[in-house]
């Protein structure tokens, strides 16, 4: 055994090779993690010049590591921000305080064609002493991650920025407007005819397809500069990736369209041909589909600003893109679809024209709502009556869609039905107000969808123009009232009565009387025009002023109108407006007279009418005039109440009218052939065009209409008349 001193000796030595062996292993794990790291790593000396880089490095950047010891980042790196990575650095190196996080963008020589995305983190290097020696860079390629995460954003982004309407070319152009620039330098939304009007999509059966340019959206516009205007239709050969898209139902992706390619050498348009000219170089084409139906199709193109290709990565999220934007885009067409149907419906239902009479002259205007404000249940018309007058209706039906307009179209039938039975306009108002609970009734007693409960709720004004005693009886269930303009007088509003809309359990509607002169101006309305007056205070006196500038024609008044109420209107409203100026039969037109109660002034009823009709040169209407007037006056005698009347009107019929002041009404029957009487009003109905019965205050009218186009016209009487 050896002395103690010596023993101590050996076991320092031991321990410093102890120490050294551990030192050598610690070394080359380090060496193994530097080198096998997936993680670039750079080591830069205080001048920040490359004194060591592992192999993950070399991949990152495409350039081999001795190339690159003893440069600075600016010396071998391009497409990246070389000076903001070097201010970093110097920055550690300057406060000895690490920069984790930063990500940093750009495109180096092993994928010139990409951009990237790396994630570094800086840490100060220093020696025993504490001095700092360098500093060192660790570098994560988070590209894909990156890109995963914009794909997510613009997922979100899109969600809410694509389908805020329901107008099909503006979604479209929603889509268009998120795929550039993010995607693409050009995205066009092509649809299938017909789609953008609402119609359903009927798949291809001929080549080659024609699409509709809808939507288009480019990062540069020298890119599509003289190429397709929008609503432009192109087509597109069978060989083409955009008819087989729609074929098939699935995706073209052309990571490099070559020009020489048979569909572009086929088509007979040149234009995809000049997008390669001026550089677009890598295509995709997404059919949209929505409810297995393919509505058309996504075209992407990138340009030479953007020399990277589409890849399957993004093909997979236009996928995802276009499908939901296609639900939005069937979304709108359906109810573009239904609400062009509606319109056609509540138009067929709206007087095309209004036949030319006596009473008024009338100009309309009807505006359904805009954009995806759906259309409600405005209406108007305009109803000849018997004796030369006329009615005058407006209303509107709570709600939107095909059930306001299924409502309208059973006001206006039931409307034009109580006009024919000469009723005064607090009744009519009444019958249909009794009418609406009925039917909401009819319709849940079957079990049917509640569509008719929009009837409660209607408003309707309800007028009828006198144009012989030149008044107007009105009446209203909760419609706003007409707008009268007297010819030497200023504008104001009738004191109308609003009473309660149609089924509020409130059947008295309040009639309102007013005598018009001659050439009266008379707008009625529906409520959305005293909205627009609402929202400016302004309109209401340009309103005003408008209609006081008359003398005009009610067609220039009416558009007058709308030009200075419609910017004001409520996207949700219709507005329905009718213009009528008044007119008023000559005294030379009318003959009146009052008769005694007695058989013997029959006789006499007949010889002042037959004077006023030859006065008339209406000779031909003589001997039926005589035969008419015998009948009305002998029954008005022998049934009815005095005082009696009788009245002639030429308008553009001859009228026969016969009032007294008993209540009941004669009826038409077929008398026996053994019947002494029963003829009468046989006889009148066959020398009649038109005849009936009209109820008023004092008792009833029985009236007669001959056709004046049955009278020769004087100078060519034939021989032996």
């Amino acid at each position: 055994m050896g002395t103690p001193d010596e023993a101590s000796a050996d076991s320092s030595a031991c321990r410093r090779r102890t120490g050294r062996l551990r030192l050598d292993e610690d070394r080359a794990i380090l060496d193994a993690l530097f080198d096998q790291s997936p993680m670039g790593v750079a080591v830069f000396d205080t001048r920040l010049r490359l004194v060591r880089a592992n192999p993950a490095l070399e991949r990152i950047h495409g350039i081999p590591n001795d190339q690159l010891l003893g440069h600075r980042i600016g010396e071998f790196l391009t497409g990246i921000d070389t000076d903001e990575i070097e201010n970093r650095l110097t920055k550690v190196l300057e406060t000895g305080l690490p920069v984790i996080g930063t990500e940093v963008r750009g495109r180096t020589p092993a994928d010139p064609g990409r951009d990237h995305v790396w994630m570094t983190s800086s840490f100060a290097l220093t020696d025993p002493d504490g001095n700092t020696s360098g500093v060192t860079d660790m570098i994560t390629d988070i590209t894909e991650r990156h890109r995963s995460r914009e794909h997510l954003t613009l997922l979100d982004a899109a969600a809410t920025r694509i389908g805020t309407t329901l107008d099909v070319r503006r979604t479209a152009q929603e889509l268009a407007d998120v795929l550039v620039p993010r995607v693409a330098d050009l995205a066009t939304i092509d649809l299938l005819v017909g789609v953008a009007e609402g119609e359903e999509p009927q798949p291809p059966r001929a080549w080659p397809v024609a699409l509709r340019l809808t939507a288009r959206r480019v990062a540069r516009p020298e890119i599509a500069n003289g190429l397709r205007r929008l609503g432009e239709v192109q087509e597109f050969p069978v060989s083409s990736p955009h008819a087989q898209a729609l074929a098939t139902g699935h995706p073209q992706l052309l990571p490099v369209v070559d020009a020489e390619a048979e569909w572009i050498r086929s088509s007979p348009d040149p234009r995809t041909r000049t997008l390669l000219e001026r550089g677009t170089h890598s295509m995709m084409v997404v059919p949209l589909r929505a409810r297995d139906t393919i509505l058309g199709v996504v075209h992407l193109y990138r340009a030479a600003s953007r020399p990277d290709s589409f890849e399957p990565d993004d093909l997979i999220f236009v996928q995802e893109l276009a499908t939901r934007a296609a639900v939005c885009v069937d979304n709108a067409r359906r109810y573009t679809g239904e609400r062009a149907a509606t319109v056609t419906l509540q138009q067929s239902m709206l007087p095309r024209s209004v036949a030319d009479q006596s009473a008024v002259e009338v100009a309309h205007h009807y505006r359904p709502a805009r954009a995806q404000a759906g259309v409600s249940g405005c209406w108007f018309d305009v109803i000849p009556l018997s004796g030369a007058r006329v009615a005058l209706a407006v209303g509107d039906i709570p709600g939107t869609g095909i059930e306001a307009a299924a409502c309208m179209g059973q006001i206006c039938s039931a409307v034009r039905t109580l006009a024919q039975l000469d009723l005064a306009p607090d009744e009519v108002l009444a019958r249909l107000d009794d009418m609406v609970p009925r039917l909401v009734e009819r319709e849940h007693s079957t079990g049917s969808a509640p569509i008719l409960e929009k009837l409660i709720g209607a408003t309707c004004l309800y007028a009828v123009y006198d144009p012989v005693s030149r008044h107007c009886v009105m009446a209203s269930a909760g419609h706003p009232p007409p707008l009268v303009l007297d010819p030497d007088g200023p504008v104001r509003f009738a004191e109308l009565p609003s009473n309660q809309p149609l089924g509020q359990d409130d059947p008295v509607f309040e009639p309102h009387d007013l005598e018009l002169a001659r050439g009266s101006v008379l707008a009625l309305y529906t409520r959305s025009l005293l909205d627009a007056v609402g929202a400016d205070p302004t309109v209401e006196e340009r309103l005003r002023a408008i209609v006081a500038r008359s003398p005009r024609s009610p067609a220039s008044l009416c558009r007058a109108v709308v030009g200075a109420v419609s910017p004001h209107l409520p996207a949700e409203d219709d507005l329905a407006l009718l213009i009528a100026r008044t007119r008023s039969l000559d005294a030379a037109d009318v003959a009146t007279w009052d008769l005694s109660c007695d058989p013997a002034a029959v006789a006499g009823a007949r010889a002042h009418a037959l004077r006023q009709v030859h006065r008339w040169s209406l000779g031909d209407l003589a001997f039926s005039t005589e035969l008419i007037i015998s009948e009305l006056v002998t029954n008005a005698i022998r049934y009815g109440t005095p005082p009696i009347r009788l009245r002639l009107i030429r308008d553009r019929m001859l009228i026969v009218a016969v009032s007294d002041a008993a209540s009941t009404s004669p009826h038409i029957r077929r008398a026996a052939t053994t019947d002494e009487g029963g003829r009468g009003l046989f006889l009148v109905a066959q020398c009649s065009r038109r005849w009936g019965t009209r109820y008023h205050p004092t008792g009833k009218t029985i009236w007669s209409e001959q056709s004046l186009t049955d009278v020769t016209p004087a100078g060519n009487v034939p021989p032996g008349r």
